[in-house]
């Protein structure tokens, strides 16, 4: 009897620690994949602060349906867009000059401030085109400009090519002082 009563707590350490060597990484890995896709912003002073789909679908949104017009005068990417405004992603206050917009495949786009902060044409950073949210929606994260008409045209927003500005698969959104490059 003496041998079956030793064990028995030398079992139930054995079975406790087994439990917390199998459930404590599978629940690392499920917070992991909880938060979701995410995008970086990097602030004038060099701080960086990674923001998830999670964390931004508890921003304020805009939605509308957008097109814009490309540097051969043709319209693309019609569709109702879903996503956070810039303003409210970067802060409101926020002290820069442009925003500098980095996609995965190394495209990027400095945009300036007076555009960035234009009501008649708000930015978004979109998560939805009709429906379809990252990381299904393949475009990832968008930059999509979207008036009120909902269209982009090259003359009105007097540019060659309204589409440069809708940048896809965005990874990182800079904030970039006056006196950058």
């Amino acid at each position: 009897m003496a041998v079956t009563r030793d064990v028995r707590p030398v079992c139930l350490v054995a079975l406790i620690i087994l439990i917390v060597a199998v459930v404590t990484p599978l629940l690392w890995r499920a917070r992991l994949v909880s938060t979701g896709p995410e995008i970086e912003i990097v602030f004038l002073n060099g701080t960086r602060r990674s923001v998830t789909l999670a964390e931004m679908k508890r921003l304020p949104v805009l939605e509308r349906r957008g097109s814009y017009q490309n540097q051969y005068g043709n319209w693309r990417d019609e569709g109702v867009y879903r996503g956070v405004p810039l303003l409210d992603l970067i802060g409101r206050g926020a002290d820069y000059a442009k925003l500098e917009v980095t996609a995965d495949d190394g495209y990027h786009i400095e945009i300036e401030r007076a555009r960035v902060e234009d009501e008649d044409y708000p930015m978004i950073l979109a998560y939805t085109l009709d429906g379809v949210s990252v990381p299904a929606w393949e475009s990832g994260f968008r930059i999509a400009v979207l008036p009120a008409d909902g269209a982009v045209s090259n003359d009105e927003y007097r540019t060659t090519s309204a589409g440069s500005f809708w940048a896809q698969n965005v990874r990182r959104l800079a904030l970039l002082a006056s006196t950058h490059p």
